[in-house]
């Protein structure tokens, strides 16, 4: 979807790229400015497809996420990415709509946009930091805990490892051994090598200790994640808002000075 999202932006400078860099004062005289003006068949097809995949893709998720719309058929996680790629292509279109002018009303519509936009970039980073199952729910702390191991039963019954190298790995996950010192995966390999530990036992060991390392962290840092994710709504909603609304009143406006589109 990224590389969807590229090529499309990399066409539209493309076939865009005389007119718009064309000065406000002499696009007039531009021999394609019926065709990429805002109220023009290409630029005003921009505005109205831009806007449909904006609404579309925020309508679907909602529904989704609030009311278990398509449940059985949509995964949330998977739903989530094409939300992004619809409201993140959509602003583009409307931008190239807008041929960069932006004064008046609009101006406010388009930054609004922006900051959704750059919100919805945050969000994202946040929302991928909380562990969730496979369907996108997310994960409570109780749950995330209950995925870690007994590491140190584990490595006794399956390794057969002494209770050096046992505490040692152990320590591991936790950032640092008893004395405060920081272990890293690399004394690890090599106290394993020491102790003649076979090479695909080595990179099983290595490969369960990142994985507790990993749960350790996430454990560490979800509740700060959480309530990150509560105060982003706080400004990612009210932007929408606001773009939605000047959107309607820019919808209306056009209509009621009779702007069509191929219709």
């Amino acid at each position: 979807m990224v590389l969807i999202t590229f090529i499309v932006t990399i066409y539209l400078i493309y076939v865009g790229y005389s007119y718009y860099n064309t000065s406000l004062e002499e696009r007039f005289y531009h021999p394609n400015h019926t065709w990429f003006k805002s109220s023009g068949i290409y630029g005003q097809g921009l505005g109205i497809i831009g806007t449909f995949m904006i609404l579309f893709g925020v309508s679907i998720y909602i529904a989704r996420k609030r009311y278990n719309f398509l449940a059985k058929y949509i995964r949330l996680k998977y739903l989530l990415e094409f939300h992004i790629f619809l409201c993140t292509l959509g602003p583009i279109l409307v931008i190239f709509h807008t041929t960069f002018k932006f004064n008046g009303i609009v101006s406010i519509a388009f930054w609004s946009m922006v900051a959704v936009v750059f919100s919805g970039v945050v969000g994202r980073f946040i929302y991928i930091q909380i562990p969730r199952t496979i369907e996108g729910r997310e994960l409570s702390l109780g749950e995330v805990q209950n995925m870690k191991t007994d590491l140190a039963f584990v490595l006794n019954e399956k390794f057969k490892l002494d209770s050096n190298i046992i505490d040692l790995i152990v320590s591991l996950t936790n950032d640092q051994n008893a004395t405060g010192h920081k272990i890293t995966v690399w004394s690890l390999r090599k106290a394993l090598r020491l102790k003649k530990i076979p090479k695909l036992e080595r990179a099983a060991i290595i490969k369960m200790v990142k994985k507790e390392k990993s749960l350790s962290r996430k454990i560490a840092r979800l509740q700060t994640m959480q309530q990150l994710f509560k105060y982003w709504h706080v400004a990612h909603l009210p932007f929408a808002i606001i773009m939605l609304i000047i959107l309607i009143i820019h919808v209306g406006v056009t209509l009621t000075f009779g702007y069509k589109w191929i219709f």
